[in-house]
């Protein structure tokens, strides 16, 4: 016979497992020549994300935002320097914590930035 009472067991039985969390957010950030969408990225503070960063364009482009990659706890994926490379017609993904602020982002490919492709990232 247990030495708990019923309504204790059925309330830790409900409660579930004390480590289960919420899946990771999930952002769309579109890349194509020459910019980046959505502008401004807008994230929240301290809660897990999957940003899905899809090249629209048959070229290449990168995502480069070494300041925001660096402050921010990378759980899945990867932005080597800072930055995701994106081949032609390609999707990338990187899940992320990240950490409030405000941080610029831009295609580091020759002229791209000067033609348009920047955005500003938003963590509150």
């Amino acid at each position: 016979m247990s030495r708990y009472h019923p309504m204790i067991l059925l309330a830790l039985l409900l409660a579930g497992p004390a480590s289960a969390q919420r899946p990771p957010a999930q952002m769309a950030v579109q890349v194509w020549s020459f910019g980046f969408s959505p502008r401004p990225l807008h994230l929240r503070a301290g809660e897990p994300v999957t940003l899905t960063f899809t090249n629209r364009s048959g070229s290449g482009h990168d995502f480069t935002a070494r300041e925001f990659f660096a402050s921010s706890r990378i759980l899945a994926g990867a932005a080597p320097d800072g930055e995701v490379e994106l081949s032609g017609h390609r999707t990338r993904t990187i899940t992320l914590v990240p950490r409030a602020g405000a941080y610029r982002a831009h295609c580091s490919h020759f002229l791209h930035a000067q033609m348009g492709m920047t955005d500003s990232i938003l963590v509150d």
